[in-house]
C-alpha cells in the first residue's frame, strides 16, 4: 500500500469513536425502537465497535438490534465499474417497519453509497426515521443531497484525494489517513 499522510492518529481515533457513541447514547437513550444497520464491510466494523463501546458505557443496554448491509447492487455505477464488485452478505433478521435505523459508514464523500443504502433497507421494511452516522465527512464533492446526522470528523480536501479509515486488530492503533488522487489509497 501507498504511504499516505495520517489526519486522525490512534488517541484521537479513540477519542472520537467514545464521543460519537456518547451522541447515541444521549439521542436514543437505551435504544428502544432503534436498529443500528452498518453498510458493508467498514461500516459494519465502525458498528460494532460503537455497540461494544454503548454497551459499555451504559450498562442499563441489554442489546442492540444490529444489521449488515450489502449495497453492491443497489449502487448506480455497479455495471460500469472496471474491477468485478466484491458482494459481501446481508444480515438484518428484523423488520425495520416503524424503527428509527442509524445508519453508519465509515467515509461519506458523493452521498451515492448512502444513496444505494437507503434504497437497498427499503426491501427490509418501512423506517419511522433513518440516521446517518460516518466517521469522516469528506463534505467537498458532495454529488447528492445527503448530510450525516453524527461524524466523527470532517475532512476538507478539494482534490480527488482518497481518505482511508485503517481498522487494525490490535487495539489503539486504528487510524486515519488521507492518500494522493494519484494513488487512489492502494
Amino acid at each position: 500500500m501507498a504511504k499516505g499522510r495520517q489526519i486522525l492518529a490512534p488517541e484521537r481515533f479513540g477519542l472520537v469513536l467514545h464521543r460519537l457513541a456518547h451522541q447515541l447514547i444521549e439521542n436514543f437513550g437505551l435504544f428502544e425502537n432503534v436498529c443500528i444497520v452498518g453498510i458493508q464491510e467498514k461500516g459494519v466494523t465502525l458498528s460494532e465497535n460503537l455497540i461494544t463501546l454503548i454497551k459499555s458505557e451504559e450498562k442499563k443496554i441489554k442489546s442492540i438490534d444490529f444489521g449488515k448491509l450489502d449495497i453492491s447492487f443497489y449502487r448506480d455505477d455497479y455495471r460500469f465499474r472496471a474491477k468485478p464488485i466484491k458482494v459481501s452478505p446481508t444480515d438484518i433478521e428484523f423488520s425495520l417497519d416503524g424503527k428509527q435505523v442509524i445508519l453508519v459508514d465509515d467515509v461519506l464523500y458523493t452521498g451515492r453509497t448512502i444513496q444505494a443504502a437507503l434504497s437497498a433497507l427499503q426491501d427490509f421494511g418501512r423506517p419511522s426515521r433513518v440516521d446517518l452516522l460516518v466517521m469522516v465527512d469528506r463534505r467537498f464533492k458532495r454529488q447528492l443531497p445527503i448530510e450525516a446526522n453524527f461524524t466523527g470528523i470532517t475532512v476538507d480536501a478539494v482534490d480527488d484525494a482518497y481518505v482511508k479509515v485503517i481498522w487494525n486488530e490490535k487495539p489503539g492503533k486504528n487510524n486515519i489517513k488521507i492518500f494522493s488522487a494519484d494513488n487512489g489509497g492502494e
